[in-house]
């Protein structure tokens, strides 16, 4: 076998091996294990290459980790947020694009719905809602709604609820992932008919510059989490190669590290709705000279865009390349 071949088809194992780490003593031995035939083929074949150099150093790494109590450093922390996060969500990619399509399915139902039928916004956001923001419409200050409660209660009552939402999402993933197609598709309803109500009334335009500025981050958030949800579900109903306990567990593992590490997330995206977002607002207020500048709500606005984009999308494909095609880099960031 080429070499070249034999990284590939390994490739993605190895990585998983070195960013993806266990405390099962079963699976860190089985991990040894195929490390060490991977290693014996490879000072066979490649004595000299840099990927026999990389499968020794994992190799190494395990059984440092098996036989001596290694002490966990503070990099760990970056390195999940810098390595581990990104490769695993590159795994998920399939599962992140496809719960993205669902979102915008379910918002363009919801907007056709509204549009055919003048209750249905009434009927997914409420009447009091509805009359309440109307009633702001027509006093000049449609989203006078961001400005009715003090900014800090409302950044930790907001920051909470999301939390909590999102992490009911993911783990409603158990129930074989219909739990959270359940909350996503009301989430994702209530979104697009919220959206299109200010859109009715002539506001479309101010409404993205207000709600978007907090809403990027937070819709986005809410996809992911569906996402992991999904993931969940999924490692029950397709276990693969594995045991259906086995794939649970790692399905498990899996979507809650990508549910806490949104969590920073959701309290920036609820920080910007409770402070930014107000100001933004008052743009539009016509009781009031103090606002956000347009120029700083696009600003905002394309920013948060472009930081999910980028970190859950571009850069794992990137960090994934990246170590399929450097060895050594892997043994680097692995030291």
């Amino acid at each position: 076998m080429r070499e070249a071949l034999f990284i590939k088809k390994n490739a993605q194992k190895w990585n998983e091996y070195q960013y993806l780490q266990t405390e099962d003593p079963d699976q860190m031995a089985d991990r040894f294990i195929t490390l060490l035939d991977d290693l014996s083929y490879a000072k066979t074949f490649y004595p000299h290459s840099k990927v026999t150099q990389w499968i020794n150093s994992l190799a190494v790494s395990i059984y440092q980790t098996i036989y001596q109590n290694k002490k966990q450093r503070f990099s760990r922390l970056i390195t999940f947020w810098r390595y581990e996060l990104p490769l695993m969500f590159r795994k998920y990619h399939k599962t992140f694009l496809y719960t993205f399509l669902l979102f915008l399915l379910l918002c363009s139902i919801a907007v056709l719905s509204s549009m055919k039928d003048d209750g249905f916004v009434k009927g997914v956001l409420g009447e009091n809602y509805v009359a309440m923001t109307e009633e702001n419409i027509e006093k000049g200050d449609p989203f006078g709604v961001y400005s009715d409660e003090s900014r800090f209660s409302m950044w930790v009552r907001i920051a909470f609820n999301n939390i909590k939402v999102g992490f009911l999402i993911v783990v409603s993933g158990i129930m074989f992932g219909f739990g959270t197609l359940y909350f996503f598709f009301q989430n994702s309803i209530m979104v697009g008919s919220f959206q299109y109500m200010f859109f009715a009334k002539g506001l479309g335009w101010q409404s993205v510059l207000v709600i978007w500025i907090h809403g990027t981050l937070e819709i986005s958030g809410m996809i992911i989490e569906a996402c992991a949800g999904f993931i969940l579900g999924a490692s029950i109903i397709f276990p693969g190669t594995y045991s259906r306990w086995v794939s649970f567990k790692r399905g498990v593992k899996d979507a809650m590290k990508i549910c806490v590490s949104l969590v920073p997330i959701t309290i920036l995206a609820a920080f910007l709705e409770s402070y930014i977002t107000r100001l933004s607002s008052n743009a539009f207020d016509k009781t009031t000279n103090t606002s956000l500048p347009v120029a700083a709500s696009i600003s905002i606005l394309a920013v948060s865009l472009l930081f999910i984009i980028w970190y859950f999308v571009i850069y794992p494909i990137r960090l994934e390349r990246k170590l399929q095609n450097n060895p050594a880099f892997a043994e680097k960031i692995n030291a």
